[in-house]
């Protein structure tokens, strides 16, 4: 007797568990179907994250070429991008395997002997994540693999100018077994993305991009469970421990890599450094130093350290945002010469703080430096903002580290560092202006999911 097939997202599908049915009258068979599977098993979700991250990697080159080609990222970063997706999937593989729930004892209670509670996290819905152009791989990854994580269907919409990387991890996770509609990948203009967010088939949206979209995104779908990856103002603070010369050099060139390493273009690149007074006139002349040695340029050669941004409208802002610092009194130590896309990375200093490029998120190739008095001082600087992503301090004191981590209103504070530094499977978010809710798979998979509990009765414990 053939199998009748049931229909998942307009497919005929067959389950594993059979079904036959009876007549009534005589009890013959009259047909045979199969049971659909409540949730796609782990095994399953795991396996095709593990391709992706396989396939991700045989085709690193590629992969990276394409991010170049449409986004203008040096190669030498594009590649590093593909690790990290390659990086974020395997982490996704190995947290579907253990997502498991939380045992809880009851019986703390004389009420509760005999209990025990298990919690689960069942997915809210399917997802749709609208991702931006700074890294159209890795953070497309960061919306995508939890999703497929905890076995909810997502949409993704890339951002309309850097679709393909997006549209190549679509073809990727076609090779897969996951079933007709467990993902989407919809190129559309920014302005059809309010469709999308209305839908009430789509019970959560996750955001990354800048503030006023996110904060309309928010008002228009109150009833939705939204997570928000907004804008940044990301600040570096030199402690007054960090003062002997190695330590000035490391942290000059580290801080003139990571304000520049994406054009700007990233959340936590470098925007502020606040200096301890007695150490600025001998940090200031490194800092420059390490910016002019940065190469711009074509960012497909491989030395290219600093490419365009991601067009000529946003390398304009930049220059605007600059030419009005300097006619408020700032000066370029550095930089401050648009030639078409690029714009050079620039050193700014004595630059007023109701300036665009130090109280808003510049988004470019742009470092604004200032003196402070001690490190309580520069904590509270870094705090005098809209935002609140990461923080990065250089000290070598733990007890400046604790303080700073108590102090400081940001998402993370990244210690003898630049704010510049994400492992993919850490909490990711910020406070603030910067955003609700949190990346990194383990906790995006619970900001996907709620939790179900079931009590156990009469269990000897």
């Amino acid at each position: 007797m053939e199998s009748v097939a049931f229909y998942v997202a307009s497919r005929p599908a067959h389950g594993e568990g059979e079904l036959t049915v009876h007549h009534p009258y005589d009890g013959r068979a009259v047909a045979r179907t199969t049971l659909a599977t409540a949730a796609l098993p782990a095994h399953a979700r795991a396996a095709a994250l593990d391709h992706v991250s396989r396939r991700l990697a045989e085709r690193a080159e590629e992969v990276a070429r394409l991010i170049t080609a449409e986004n203008g990222k040096p190669a030498k970063w594009a590649r590093a991008e593909v690790g990290r997706a390659v990086s974020t999937f395997r982490w996704a593989a190995e947290e579907a395997r253990r997502f498991s729930g939380e045992l809880q004892r009851l019986d703390t209670d004389p009420a509760a002997n005999g209990r025990i509670a298990l919690v689960r996290r069942a997915p809210k819905g399917p997802v749709l994540g609208i991702a931006p152009f700074n890294f159209p791989l890795n953070l497309v990854a960061h919306k995508v693999a939890p999703a497929i994580a905890v076995g909810a269907p997502i949409i993704v919409k890339p951002a309309p100018a850097t679709p393909l990387s997006a549209l190549l991890l679509g073809e990727i996770l076609a090779e897969t077994e996951l079933p007709e509609g467990m993902f989407s990948v919809l190129p559309l203009p920014n302005e059809r993305a309010a469709e999308l967010v209305a839908d009430p088939r789509l019970p959560v949206v996750s955001f990354t991009g800048s503030g006023p979209v996110g904060a309309a995104i928010r008002r228009s779908v109150p009833e939705k469970h939204v997570t928000l990856e907004l804008g940044g103002n990301a600040a570096a603070v030199i402690c007054e421990d960090w003062n002997t010369d190695e330590d000035l050099t490391f942290a000059a060139h580290r801080i003139a890599t990571f304000s520049n390493y994406q054009a700007g273009q990233s959340c936590i690149a470098v925007q502020r450094v606040y200096v301890h007074e007695w150490l600025y006139d001998g940090f200031l002349p490194r800092l420059v130093a390490a910016v002019e040695e940065l190469r711009t340029g074509d960012p497909s050669d491989p030395l290219t350290d600093v490419g365009p941004l991601v067009s000529v409208a946003a390398a304009q802002r930049v220059e605007a945002w600059v030419d009005e610092a300097v006619a408020a009194g700032a000066t370029i130590e550095v930089g401050g010469r648009r030639e078409g896309a690029t714009y050079p990375p620039t050193v700014l200093s004595g630059v007023p703080a109701d300036a665009k490029v130090y109280a808003e998120e510049v988004f470019g190739p742009v470092l604004v430096v200032a003196r402070v008095e001690h490190d309580q001082a520069a904590f509270a600087a870094v705090n005098d903002s809209a935002y609140g992503l990461q923080a990065g301090v250089f000290t070598h004191r733990v007890d400046v580290a604790f303080a700073a981590h108590r102090a400081l209103e940001v998402g993370g504070v990244i210690v003898g560092d630049v704010p510049s530094y994400r492992a993919d499977q850490m909490p990711y978010g910020g406070v603030k202006g910067s955003g609700v809710g949190r990346e990194g798979l383990r906790s995006a998979m619970e900001d996907y999911t709620d939790p179900r509990v079931m009590v156990l009765t009469g269990v000897s414990l």
